[in-house]
């Protein structure tokens, strides 16, 4: 079916194979978003194919025109699909091809794929032809191209003689190729004997028929081996011509000889050649013509020849050259235009130039077309009683010819009454009604003189139940924001509709957001998250329906919350760039950095962390733009920034100096390496090698931009410059100096600065300079002339020429007395300009005078106001620097308070005639006197002032002390240091302090000013009171001294006993709200509500001992906040430790360490934890005694103690027995029987303390004592101790609790007595006698 059966001679046009008609239908479904439109091929699911029908397919096959390769088996491609899989057939030149009796033709397993075998030689040759393969099964037959089969070829090139060519030069040349015609055509190239390829250009060119154009020879193109090369692919083989030898000749050089070689050769161009115009080498004449066909390649070529060598041009008569298609080629002497069209016909013309003329050349270009598709015929499914249509169209130039085939046999040759719903209309084929049975495999062929084209397509009649093919359960995750689209694949015939539902809901989706696809797919254009759920697709036709479920889930965006930020560092340094994300929870994220859109260097200097990157020691080439990029499974975000690495500049360098004169020079540089920052300045400094060696000045500043400078210099110094850059990081290190440039000697320039007159002497006047710098001098021999003269007496000034020095004394002048003076440099070259004058004073002397009427007057017990007259300003003899109060205190107005303070001074400064003192002491006597002083010293002092201060409030008494007893308290105080006047008498004040530390009510006494105790009777048994006591004056009541006690029995020592707490307050605590003792009784703590500050107050905070620990406690007002005991050990640089106090106004702390002083304070803190208000700080002594907790009988000193005394009460039973034994005494008793001492008289037994064992009342414990378990002897409810017994016997502890066993006087005696009358005793009563 090569071509349309009309006549023509193609081999594969006229006949096609017999084919049995088709029975069944095509498995093979389309699914469409039409009934009839753009069907699509179902998939080969095997779950969905079982059982259906499948029509033979074409799926591959060879080329329409195959060239194979003589030397390997021929392989012409045939496969098809279909079910049951299709069998194959084979035409070969129209007739059938019967590969079973031709051993060398295989037909591989389950294809139609033949395989010749032509191993032997020029086999090929015999199996050259036109094929077509035919795949058919039960259900019809589809066919194949017509494929050419021909052998390539490559042929010798045929044997020639290349006679010498023999040119002038300037004259133009072609050199033939001719290669061989092979199959396919060879590619053809120039090259020489040593297969380099022949240098080409504008003069010398290849034609597209592989000759070799000269525009015009030269003299180099004299060469021997001109050879022309063909490649032939198909066989990969290169055959060569003969070597073409060229020799250019010059004419004015020819000599006798050449006619002899003539005779030989080809001589071209015997005429001495000149300029000339150009001409067309190719093509010939002035216009040719070109057809193509559609879709090819046009190449078309001018090539021209002249000289000089000519330009070629490119241009369409009858409009433009097509931009995209078009390109120049060859030097510009081809023009190719690529996929051609018919819009692409027309005339085209070349144009070649040169200096002497212009030619022209048309082509007429002329564009044919194969036939190509519009619309293919498509396979088509239908059900039974459907109408569809199969339609072939096709366009081509001439206009194709449309023939219809059917299962491979023209339609017109099927009977009519095979299928009575098929109706042919020219290139349509429409079926109406049709029924099963009536499959079959169409052909359509589309065909001209310039090609034809074959399309199979199937009609299948076919009759299904929907069937789901999305897998079910399928689970969409899309972006917010983005589309999200849902597939609800079917099969079905007829083609079922698809509705959709969302979750639970019986509606039908349709509408916004929704849209819906013919072939079953929703799309949500934007997804948002209300949008996520399960999703229902159900497809529907006339034989039922099916379901499946699919779910979306919508995720939040990936974002990048902070993006990494332009970041401009040194070199050395670390920089880092952030790169925070937010994404979906459920989607795992991935980070990636990359550098300059790579990866980055595998350099452990750069550290990835979860949101960050850091680069360590940076380095130039780390420079460069940073972006991290965050990816999870469906989306990602991504964010860049730049790296600068910067450094300091690199040293300028090449120092020159330029248009030097005596006072300036010109300097130049060239700048160093800016590193990236940008140059600001630069900085020029200068070295002084006359007056200044090694040290380095700053000279002038240029901007960065410039890279010279105008300096402008002094005289008679030895200039070096260097230079240094500075950028945003810093300056850079100097560059190399100068060469030196010496300047000329000149006077001076400028005078010395600071000139001033002083005296130091009442008659003298000293002239201070500060001399000039060596720069400053201009020259050798630097002097200064110092002028002075008195100012406002007619005289001239006196001068003086002084060396190199800073000062000049003038003596003999009067004191303080203003003079004019003035300094003038001068040197070897001169003197310097005229000087300026000042006015300066000859020495001070003490002032003469004092201040008089001086007065005092008494503002209040503690302010004084003194006012006095100026002093003649002729008595200050020198500058007035002001007034001095010398004043006193000469005691106390009150009889039992004598004192008498040191001198105090107040200087007022200027010309002042008053001043206050503050800070007097009240009720006291004071005296002052008055000077006025200048810069020598003071004046003589003023008559003395006498003054009282008034009374004042007192101070506060001296001391407060509590003596308790069981129910009455006595106090004592002393009188106040400070009385400040006549006291009047005492407030006491004191109130109960409850179990919930809640104040009592007040009670308030008063006390006469001669009294200093007082009785409080009738107080409550075990209650801790809180007493207020201060001084009176008649101007009020002083500051409180305070003080809290209990009246309790101590445990320790079995006596009543107070405890004090904060003891020597020196007031009550200090705070805005304070509130007196006395107002405390008229605004309890318990009406807190009345109380409108808005800050909480906390005061009077107490500490006391309790069973469990150190209970802490305090008064409170204000609104309820976060209260907390903070402690801390004093002098310790620990943190506050801190307890919650959860309401109350009381904290028991415990675990306190014994012998140790904690700082106690009580904290308020608001709702975000801030401190609103702070206690003042108390003390608190853990006493050491009070360890009753301990139980000592477990403590290792106490164990080693008794472990001690048991030992030598054992060694002293020993040394008993023995002398008992022996008979003898202890030589301290024979001592003493010879020395008997009339004073001292025998021990009886019963004095003995190492006595016998008794059980008598005497040995027993004292009555109502026991001894608990805890270690600790009580007696009568009280604490005892071994220092309660250490007064009697003879066994004594020394204070660090170690035993004292001295034998001396009557204590060793008695010992020795009672050893000798004792048995042995038990080393238990023994130890229970001492404990």
């Amino acid at each position: 079916m090569g071509r349309s059966c009309c006549g023509r001679t193609t081999p594969a046009c006229c006949a096609l194979p017999v084919l049995s008609r088709m029975r069944t239908a095509v498995a093979l479904l389309l699914l469409v978003l039409g009934h009839v439109a753009m069907p699509l091929e179902v998939p080969l699911d095997p779950k969905v194919l079982e059982g259906l029908p499948q029509p033979p397919t074409i799926t591959h096959e060879s080329p329409k025109d195959y060239i194979v390769d003589p030397r390997e088996n021929i392989s012409i491609r045939c496969e098809a699909k279909g079910k049951p899989h299709p069998s194959f057939s084979w035409t070969r030149n129209g007739t059938h091809f019967d590969i079973d009796k031709d051993p060398r033709v295989k037909m591989k397993p389950h294809s139609g794929t033949l395989v010749i075998d032509i191993s032997d030689k020029d086999r090929a040759e015999a199996y050259e032809g036109v094929y077509q393969c035919t795949a058919h099964n039960e259900h019809g037959s589809a066919v194949s191209n017509s494929i050419v089969i021909r052998q390539s070829r490559s042929p010798l090139w045929s044997k020639e003689e290349n006679p010498p060519i023999i040119v002038q030069e300037g004259a133009p040349l072609v050199l033939k190729c001719r290669p061989p015609a092979g199959l396919p055509p060879p590619i053809v190239f120039w090259m020489d004997n040593n297969f380099q390829r022949l240098p080409l250009g504008q003069r010398v060119s290849q034609g597209l028929n592989g000759d070799l154009y000269f525009s015009n020879v030269v003299a180099s193109d004299s060469r021997n081996d001109y050879i022309c090369y063909a490649r032939f692919p198909h066989t990969s083989t290169i055959q060569q011509k003969q070597p073409i030898t060229v020799r250019v000749a010059n004419m004015d050089a020819t000599n006798e000889t050449w006619p002899v070689f003539l005779n030989e050769t080809d001589f071209f161009g015997d005429v001495p050649t000149e300029e000339r115009p150009p001409s067309f080498q190719v093509p010939l004449g002035r216009t040719s013509s070109k057809m193509v066909l559609r879709g090819q390649v046009l190449e078309m070529e001018c090539i021209a020849e002249g000289l000089p060598t000519p330009e070629i041009t490119w241009s369409k008569v009858s409009g433009d050259l097509p931009t995209n298609q078009a390109s120049f080629l060859n030097f510009h002497k081809t023009l190719r235009i690529t996929g051609v069209t018919e819009a692409d016909s027309g005339q085209y013309r070349c144009t070649a130039k040169n200096s002497l003329g212009t030619i022209h050349h048309d082509i007429t270009v002329t564009v044919k077309a194969a036939p190509y598709w519009i619309v293919a015929p498509q396979n088509l499914v239908l059900a039974p009683r459907e109408k569809g249509q199969l339609i072939c169209r096709a366009n081509g130039n001439p206009k194709p010819t449309i023939s219809w085939f059917m299962n491979g046999l023209p339609i017109q040759n099927v009977p009519t009454d095979d299928d009575a719903s098929r109706i042919v209309e020219g290139d349509t084929i429409r079926f109406e009604d049709v029924v099963p049975g009536t499959s079959a495999v169409y052909q359509c062929n589309a065909s001209n003189e310039y090609g034809y084209l074959l399309a199979n397509a199937f009609v299948n009649v076919l009759s299904e139940p929907p069937r789901m093919l999305t897998p079910p359960n399928k689970v969409y995750q899309v972006i917010m924001n983005k589309p999200a689209v849902l597939e609800c694949s079917s099969f079905g015939s007829p083609i079922p509709k698809i509705t959709w539902f969302k979750d639970s809901h019986p509606n039908v989706l349709d509408g916004d957001p929704y849209k819906f696809y013919d072939n079953g797919t929703l799309v949500i254009p934007v997804a948002q998250a209300a949008n996520s759920g399960k999703y229902t697709c159900m497809a529907m036709n006339m034989l039922g329906k099916s379901d499946n479920h699919v779910y979306l889930e919508v995720k939040e965006p990936t974002r990048i919350l902070k993006q990494p930020m332009y970041k401009e560092v040194q070199r050395n340094r670390d920089v880092m760039f952030e790169c925070k994300v937010k994404h979906d929870s459920s989607l795992i994220p991935t980070m990636i950095w990359l550098k300059d859109g790579g990866e980055l260097p595998d350099d452990e200097r750069f550290v990835v962390d979860s949101d960050s990157l850091t680069i360590t020691e940076v380095t130039e080439a780390d420079a460069g733009t940073y972006t991290c990029i965050m990816n999870t499974t469906l989306d990602q975000d991504s964010a860049s920034a730049d790296l600068r690495v910067v450094e300091k500049p690199d040293p300028p360098s090449d120092l020159e100096l330029t248009d030097q004169r005596p006072r300036s020079v010109q300097l130049t540089w060239i700048p160093g390496d800016d590193h990236n920052s940008q140059i600001k300045k630069f900085l020029i400094q200068y070295e002084d090698l006359l007056h200044d060696r090694g040290r380095w000045h700053n000279l002038t500043e240029v901007p960065g931009e410039r890279t010279t400078a105008h300096l402008k210099l002094s005289p008679y110094v030895h200039y070096t410059f260097r230079v240094l850059a500075q950028n945003d990081v810093g300056y850079s290190h100097p560059s190399s100096p100068s060469r030196q440039y010496r300047t000329k000697p000149a006077a001076p320039d400028e005078n010395p600065i600071g000139v001033e007159g002083l005296g130091t002497q009442p008659d003298n006047l000293v002239i201070y300079w500060k001399p000039l710098t060596g720069l400053q001098s201009n020259g050798p021999g630097l002097q200064y002339i110092v002028y002075w003269r008195q100012k406002d007496v007619e005289e001239d000034f006196q001068s003086v020429k002084v060396a190199n020095v800073s000062k000049f004394t003038v003596g003999g002048t009067p004191t303080f007395a203003p003079y004019e003076v003035k300094v003038q440099a001068v040197n070897e070259h001169g003197v310097g300009p005229e000087p300026s004058t000042v006015i300066g004073y000859s020495g001070e002397d003490l002032p003469k005078a004092a201040p008089e009427h001086v007065q005092v007057q008494v503002i209040n017990s503690t302010l004084a106001h003194v006012h006095w007259e100026h002093v003649p300003f002729r008595t200050v003899r020198g500058h007035l620097k002001g007034y001095k109060v010398y004043y006193w205190r000469k005691g106390s107005l009150h009889h039992h308070n004598p004192h008498h303070s040191e001198q105090q001074v107040l200087t007022f400064n200027g010309n002042r005639t008053h001043g206050k003192l503050p800070g007097l002491h009240p009720f006291s006597r004071y005296t002052l006197n008055v000077r006025v002083f200048n810069g020598r010293g003071e004046g003589p002092a003023s008559i003395n002032q006498e003054f009282e201060t008034p009374e004042g409030v007192p101070g506060q008494p001296s001391f407060l002390k509590v003596n308790p007893s069981l129910d009455s308290l006595t106090l004592e105080w002393g009188p106040p240091h400070d009385r400040n006047g006549r006291l009047t008498g005492y407030t006491v004040k004191y109130q109960p302090v409850n179990n919930s530390h809640d104040l009592g009510p007040m009670e308030v006494l008063t006390v006469a000013a001669n009294e200093t105790s007082l009785t409080l009777p009738n107080l409550k048994y075990s209650t801790r009171y809180k007493f207020y006591i201060n001084a009176k004056t008649q101007k009020g009541p002083g500051p409180t001294i305070t003080e809290e006690a209990v009246t309790v029995i101590d445990e320790v020592l079995g006596q009543p006993t107070v405890l004090f707490v904060g003891k020597g307050h020196p007031e009550p605590p200090k705070h805005p709200h304070h509130i007196s003792p006395t107002s405390q009784s008229e605004r309890h703590p318990h009406h807190k509500a009345a109380h409108h500050n808005v800050v909480p107050e906390i005061r009077n905070v107490s500490s006391s001992w309790a069973e469990d620990g150190t209970l802490i406690s305090w008064e409170s007002w204000g609104p309820e906040k976060k209260v907390f005991v903070e402690y801390i050990v004093e002098n310790s640089d620990e943190e506050w430790k801190k307890e919650p106090v959860n309401g109350s106004e009381s904290y028991v702390l415990t675990g306190l360490k014994e012998g140790l002083r904690y700082k106690v304070r009580v904290v308020a803190k608001g709702p975000s934890d801030q401190t609103v208000y702070m206690s003042e700080e108390v003390l608190v002594t853990v006493s050491a005694v009070a360890s009753r907790q301990v139980d000592i009988a477990t403590q290792g000193w106490f164990i080693g103690l008794m472990c001690a005394i048991a030992l030598l009460i054992l060694v002293l039973l020993i040394i008993c027995f023995i002398k008992r034994n022996k008979g003898g005494k202890y030589p301290v008793k024979e001592k003493e029987d010879a020395h008997a001492d009339p004073e001292i008289q025998p021990m009886k037994d019963e004095d003995c303390v190492f006595g016998e064992y008794s059980d008598s009342e005497d040995h027993k414990p004292l009555k109502g004592s026991r001894t608990p378990s805890n270690g600790t002897v009580k007696r009568d409810d009280s604490d005892d101790s071994l220092v309660d017994y250490g007064d009697g016997g003879d066994g004594q502890f020394n204070e660090d609790g170690s035993f004292i066993g001295q034998y001396s006087g009557r204590k060793e005696r008695d010992t020795a007595e009672c050893i000798e009358s004792s048995e042995a005793p038990s080393p238990v009563n023994a130890m229970n006698s001492f404990v």
